[in-house]
């Protein structure tokens, strides 16, 4: 393969990852509609949702053009198998509580937040043009997240036990965002993004204040590691597949 193949190829997979924890992080979020504890609150998780949904129809849409197989959003999303999948595991990981998806919600938008900043000055222009779009919707999840986040850990004591549990839960999966791999190199050096492990210290210093205002205990970091954005996914994203893409496998191209 030559070296231009070689950052292509790259450039494919990152926007694939970006497309990937959209999708699946808004197909996760939307299992909440007509389920959350109030209706205000049922109503903002299925508009984080569809905000997510839109960032991955204009990312697996680019991704899509990159690759130049004539794949569109609808086949990247709905006719992959599994392991194709590039978004990270924290992603996928059921939603369990409340307390669980709202600093999820939290950690993850912050996450977006620093990369979309960087990406919205990205050699693509097309990518940056959606990062500058997706950004403004980012602010408002992590802002809405972590007022929630504070909400629960500085509330009852249940509230906190709650918080505190789906924080311990979490947080080791984190590290997977950061971790070094060579498509993030090979996109960092093609001026198209940042190599996400680049966010690592600067998303800690945005999102601990707000755990420790929520009297949240951050946990140490342990040698657990995840691989989702590698396509080696936990027992979860199956599961959810069989249900996301069950309409197009059943009734292939069908039109609305």
């Amino acid at each position: 393969m030559t070296q231009q193949n070689t950052a292509n190829a790259a450039h494919i997979e990152y926007v694939l990852r970006l497309g990937d924890n959209a999708l699946i992080l808004g197909q996760r979020l939307s299992e909440w509609c007509g389920h959350a504890p109030v209706l205000e609150e049922d109503m903002a998780l299925a508009n984080t949702a569809l905000d997510l949904i839109g960032q991955a129809r204009l990312l697996l849409t680019h991704a899509g053009k990159l690759e130049g197989k004539g794949r569109d959003e609808d086949q990247l999303a709905f006719l992959r198998i599994e392991r194709d999948y590039r978004n990270v595991t924290l992603a996928e990981l059921p939603n369990e509580d409340f307390g669980r998806t709202v600093v999820r919600n939290f950690l993850f938008s912050a996450f977006q937040v620093l990369l979309y900043q960087r990406l919205s000055k990205s050699s693509d222009s097309e990518l940056a043009a959606i990062a500058a779009k997706s950004l403004k919707e980012a602010r408002y999840h992590m802002s809405h997240a972590g007022e929630w986040v504070i909400r629960l850990g500085d509330g009852t004591a249940v509230s906190h036990d709650k918080a505190q549990a789906a924080l311990d839960y979490l947080w080791p999966y984190t590290a997977e965002l950061f971790a070094a791999n060579p498509t993030d190199d090979a996109v960092a050096a093609a001026g198209v993004g940042p190599a996400w492990g680049e966010l690592e210290a600067e998303w800690e210093a945005a999102v601990v204040p707000v755990l420790n205002e929520a009297t949240l205990t951050v946990p140490a970091r342990t040698p657990f590691k995840s691989y989702g954005k590698f396509g080696r996914h936990s027992e979860h994203l199956g599961h959810m597949l069989a249900t996301m893409q069950y309409m197009q496998r059943t009734y292939p191209g069908a039109q609305w």
